[in-house]
């Protein structure tokens, strides 16, 4: 798909990774054969929501796949720097190399990464210009895999139907109050951080802003002409086709903009 394989030897990462891997098998297994698989085989619900519900899951686990393995933006030991762009450059004080402004360098990675919006443990990578977008499309898709799961568990219990055909010597069927309690704590506990994530990165995308330059408030002692919504994401993911930021299989392109502009924040 046009990306460029990275890995962090990090293995507080991998198990964070893991773990969100964990909830996604959980949910993808025991939810369609406790509730929706039954329910469509006693005619209460139609085909096409299972469909949905895996169509959702498998453009989530491309987004994360693709999010932790892409690289972010690394900055090769000896970058060309474009004649008449010099003034856009600066020297990093940890690596000693030069670097476009709006890099940052990470401590957990080693090296520089372009326009770095933070080091998520999650994906086990950092967040930067080049796999920003799938870093989003992932808060996105496992937003609305955590609603459908959790509409579908609440469904299951106050508004189907019950279950006729049911075979109680299933170790599904006999632990299944259990387990839905601990899908719906999962998914509850997942639905309040990726929802506060996913607001706070729509908020620096708007206001072209990374998370590192938040906190470090250097965004107040330069001015930047404002642009509207519509440039700032289609700078992110690459494209002005609104319908194309909800893809995980393309390639991101990205959108010719004056160095000056892109870089003056």
């Amino acid at each position: 798909m046009g990306l460029r394989i990275h890995f962090v030897a990090d293995p507080h990462g991998w198990c964070c990774m893991g773990l969100i891997v964990f909830v996604w098998l959980y949910n993808i297994v025991l939810i369609p054969k406790i509730v929706l698989f039954p329910h469509y085989e006693e005619g209460h619900i139609p085909g096409i929501l299972i469909i949905i519900f895996y169509g959702i899951s498998i453009f989530c686990l491309v987004a994360l796949v693709r999010a932790s393995i892409t690289d972010p933006g690394r900055l090769p030991e000896n970058p060309k720097i474009p004649h008449g762009e010099r003034e856009f450059w600066e020297l990093c004080n940890k690596c000693n190399l030069m670097r476009p402004k709006r890099s940052h360098h990470c401590s957990r990675c080693g090296h520089c990464v372009r326009r770095m919006d933070h080091h998520c443990p999650w994906i086990n990578n950092c967040v930067g210009e080049d796999n920003h977008w799938l870093f989003l499309q992932l808060c996105f898709y496992t937003e609305l895999l955590t609603c459908y799961a959790l509409m579908f568990a609440f469904c299951h219990y106050y508004y189907f139907l019950p279950l006729k055909k049911r075979n109680l010597d299933l170790f599904v069927v006999r632990h299944e109050l259990a387990i839905m309690r601990l899908a719906s704590f999962m998914g509850i506990t997942m639905l309040v951080g990726i929802t506060g994530l996913f607001y706070t990165q729509l908020i620096g995308i708007i206001t072209d802003t990374t998370s590192i330059e938040k906190m470090s408030n250097c965004c107040e002692e330069i001015s930047r002409p404002r642009k509207p919504w519509q440039q700032t994401f289609s700078e992110v993911f690459g494209t002005r086709w609104k319908i194309l930021w909800f893809i995980p299989f393309r390639q991101r392109q990205p959108l010719r903009v004056p160095y000056h502009f892109a870089n003056h924040v």
